[in-house]
């Protein structure tokens, strides 16, 4: 079996590319197509097996990819992969577009359908912070990618979802079935404190859709020390309006995320997300989670156990959780077992084995779609 991987493009390190890492350790010898690389950010690929779109000799396109996406589809489609059996491509937006041929099988492990494009659209759009007059374009590009994605998601012959939420929403937006595997966390990167520190943490990607914001306004007035990690769009907003008792420590190296997540009083978790790595870290490092009660955190968080939800996206719910909130009352072992359920040791014989059982169904002319005549 030849195999071939297919990702977006690696510009950050997110959860998306801790997944291809997983997939690569699987199949080492198998290329890396991407619309781009930039290897500063994430060097722990082997560059003779990336292959990059024109894209990536294209001016800014590592600070300012944004700029491009209306030529994504097209780069996306352009990957030649036609002498592989089997494609796996790990796609948030674009790499489930690829085009194979008859005798390839193609399989996407979706992390979920483009926000942008379908649930968050008109918060993507309220968020952007360009003018009017570029602003009147984005509507019609938009409308036209949305387009390409639907019919992008008709050339993938078996989704895996991250989570049952993306599988609701692959579901939802393409009428697609989908195996379940959850993404990969390195919990054995993580430890239990015996001591704890005098602080909150929160952090991530620094992005709109992340709800820091709330974070930010409930500490402001609880006056209580917080940190928060992490890079983005959103930091220098969030620390216009911070106070003294938030410390924003940027991006930060595993060993020092480490040290954060064990000694924290418990981990904030705002936002709706497709799974929530960043939760699963912290449950992996002994600490109770207090979450937004929706999406992948209502499926890897146990209320009570592994950590509290409040129900209502404003700050003043979690402030009140917070004011009730007990960093002593938990089990941190029992926290820390959940989490290893997650690990990455599971993830591996799991995507192994359903990978080689469709393409076993596959050679036998199973599972596909009968041609028309």
């Amino acid at each position: 079996m030849k195999i071939a991987l297919v990702h977006d493009y690696l510009s950050q390190d997110g959860g998306a590319e801790r997944v291809l890492k997983a997939m690569h350790e699987l199949w080492p010898e198998a290329p890396i197509f991407v619309l781009f690389h930039d290897q500063k950010r994430i060097p722990y690929f082997n560059r003779e097996r990336i292959h990059e779109s024109f894209l990536a000799k294209l001016p800014w396109i590592k600070t300012n990819y944004q700029w491009y996406l209306p030529w994504m589809p097209q780069a996306t489609e352009n990957h030649d992969l036609c002498s592989y059996d089997v494609v796996l491509s790990s796609s948030s937006v674009f790499a489930k577009g690829i085009i194979t041929g008859p005798n390839t099988m193609h399989i996407s492990y979706c992390h979920t359908p483009p926000r942008f494009l379908w649930a968050d659209t008109h918060t993507y759009m309220a968020d952007l912070k360009y003018n009017l007059f570029i602003k009147s374009f984005l509507p019609g590009i938009i409308h036209r990618m949305r387009l390409w994605d639907k019919m992008s998601a008709d050339r993938v012959d078996h989704f895996i979802a991250n989570s049952k939420t993306v599988a609701g929403r692959i579901s939802k937006y393409y009428r697609r079935d989908s195996d379940i595997i959850y993404p990969p966390v390195e919990t054995h990167k993580f430890t239990i404190s015996p001591d704890l520190g005098n602080y909150f943490l929160a952090g991530g990607r620094l992005v709109p859709y992340k709800r820091l914001d709330l974070v930010v306004k409930t500490f402001n007035r609880l006056k209580w020390p917080l940190i928060i990690f992490g890079d983005g769009s959103e930091k220098c907003h969030l620390q216009k309006y911070a106070k003294a008792n938030i410390q924003f420590v940027g991006q930060i190296s595993d060993e020092y995320k480490t040290e954060l997540m064990s000694r924290a009083l418990a981990f904030i978790h705002p936002q709706t997300e497709d799974c929530g790595i960043t939760a699963i870290e912290a449950m992996a490092s002994g600490r109770p989670v207090i979450a937004y009660e929706d999406g992948g955190a209502t499926e890897t968080i146990i209320a009570g156990e592994t950590g509290i939800f409040f129900k209502q996206q404003k700050w003043e719910t979690l402030l009140d959780t917070l004011l009730n909130f007990n960093p002593n009352n938990w089990n941190t072992y029992k926290i820390r077992e959940h989490a290893l359920r997650f690990g990455t040791n599971n993830f591996k014989p799991k995507i192994k084995k359903l990978i080689g059982d469709r393409w076993e169904e596959f050679k036998k002319g199973w599972n596909q779609q009968p041609l028309l005549r």
